[in-house]
């Protein structure tokens, strides 16, 4: 039986995988093993940040109507705001409230407003 050589197919294999890592530094990028541990790692970071992220914008967008309705008195605290939003049917969510903050504030105030006479 004839020796079958298989570099070629792992050399390519293995080239694909430093693509991934070429932009990590030092041996991350160039050892064989180094690479497919910062390869899985990578992933594991990625498929946890992509739910991280989801939280670190829900309370980004709380703090940014918290700061808005606090110093001026229409509502004492964001979540009386939320709950009478909700009570009233106003399918606001807190990503279109913390823009509608921002951006327009006084819109906000008005809503307020229009939520206490109800």
């Amino acid at each position: 039986m004839t020796r079958v050589k298989r570099g070629s197919i792992a050399r390519k294999r293995r080239t694909k995988t430093r693509f991934f890592t070429s932009g990590f530094r030092g041996a991350h990028s160039k050892l064989t093993r180094t690479i497919f541990q910062q390869r899985i790692k990578a992933f594991v970071s990625a498929h946890r940040d992509r739910d991280r992220k989801k939280r670190d914008f829900r309370s980004l967008w709380i703090s940014r109507i918290n700061a808005i309705i606090a110093p001026n008195n229409i509502y004492c605290i964001y979540n009386t705001l939320m709950h009478n939003l909700y009570k009233s049917q106003l399918l606001l969510n807190r990503k279109i409230v913390a823009q509608i903050a921002i951006l327009k504030g006084n819109c906000l105030f008005m809503i307020g407003k229009e939520i206490i006479k109800i």
